[in-house]
């Protein structure tokens, strides 16, 4: 039964604060390459206003999310020079079970973030 379903959330830890505005581009990575499955932008909340990846639609396999940190710290003056320290920040992962939540936030400054599995 596939109604496992990936969720996220951006904190902008310099801030404090969520991080709204945020663009979030999902991809499934296989041997092929990378294929864009879903985008989403974070709310006011710092997250999607859906999963990023609903019930049924999720398979065992390796992900990528991409967040557009870039865009957000320039459009809240926290850029600094160019280019960017932090750009794209992308943070790869595996979904074993398809019946599971994963949840994987993104915890985020200028100058350095940090990931885990959350719940």
């Amino acid at each position: 039964m596939m109604d496992g379903y990936l969720t996220t959330h951006v904190l902008d830890t310099a801030r404090g604060r969520p991080a709204a505005g945020l663009v979030i581009w999902l991809y499934r990575v296989t041997d092929a390459g990378r294929d864009k499955i879903a985008e989403a932008v974070t709310n006011a909340d710092g997250r999607t206003d859906a999963p990023i990846l609903p019930k049924g639609k999720m398979d065992p396999g390796t992900y990528e999310l991409l967040f557009h940190a870039g865009d957000y710290l320039r459009a809240t003056g926290q850029a600094g020079d160019d280019p960017l320290f932090l750009d794209q920040v992308p943070i790869r992962f595996g979904l074993s079970d398809a019946g599971a939540h994963y949840h994987v936030p993104l915890l985020l400054s200028p100058y350095g973030y940090s990931t885990y599995r959350g719940s």
